[in-house]
């Protein structure tokens, strides 16, 4: 899929909005003889870069996925490593996305977490809240069926008894609201599937997967992505013929 393709072009759209399934730190670390705590601290790690370059590049949104609402059935020990790097996260890094312009968002079902780790999630919220450079959101205990069943049960209690049901009218109470929908997906590890991720939003996405591992994904496998990117029709259901002369 990414032989032969040219780099990335200045001249061309940058995606406004990526949307990358973090994978393939487990595997990352066995082929190293490493333990997987020692992947998913890497594969944290990486993410400063790949935000860091995504802002370089004029990326808008960018948002990952961290944890999903079935990460919760791996070993007790590997979820609690797992929430304490979130916690080190928050502690250590949200005011360095401040400093950058670097809006944070968390988006998942916040009812399982510790007290602790909500304060440090509301208190990241506000600090960055009008940061412009870049929407960075994390999902955390997400999953796309769980934001559409959200959805409706929020539009609900404010209409109990809809009258006009639109796209549109959902859309506005699913998690993602305030951002347009991704233009570009991302899957590293090499597995081929969206996995529960945002799908409301990825209808029209273009599907972008690579066998790269997450903590091997630097800046210029991102780079490749993109220029594969730009390199794409995008055609929203309408033909070729519908695009050329619209």
């Amino acid at each position: 899929m990414t032989e032969s393709v040219p780099i990335i072009s200045a001249n061309n759209e940058i995606p406004r909005h990526i949307a990358i399934i973090m994978d393939g730190n487990g595997r990352w670390a066995k082929e190293r003889k490493t333990s997987r705590v020692f992947g998913h601290r890497s594969g944290a790690e990486n993410v400063r870069e790949i935000v860091r370059h995504s802002a370089n590049l004029g990326v808008e949104y960018l948002t990952l996925f961290a944890f999903s609402s079935e990460n919760w059935r791996r070993p007790p020990a590997e979820v609690s490593l797992l929430m304490r790097l979130f916690m080190t996260m928050l502690e250590n890094e949200v005011d360095k996305l401040h400093q950058q312009n670097i809006r944070l968002k968390i988006i998942g079902e916040r009812s399982a977490f510790s007290v602790e780790l909500n304060r440090l999630i509301d208190a990241a919220e506000t600090l960055t809240q009008n940061n412009t450079m870049l929407t960075l959101s994390l999902c955390i205990n997400y999953g796309g069926k769980w934001d559409i069943i959200q959805a409706v049960k929020r539009a609900l209690v404010e209409h109990p008894v809809p009258t006009n049901i639109t796209e549109e009218f959902l859309q506005s109470y699913l998690q993602f609201n305030y951002a347009p929908e991704p233009d570009l997906f991302i899957r590293t590890g090499g597995e081929q599937r969206v996995s529960n991720f945002m799908i409301w939003q990825l209808a029209y996405t273009e599907l972008y997967f690579t066998p790269i591992y997450w903590p091997d994904f630097n800046g210029a496998a991102l780079d490749l992505a993109i220029a594969w990117y730009q390199n794409r029709e995008r055609r929203f259901g309408r033909t070729s013929e519908q695009l050329t002369s619209s």
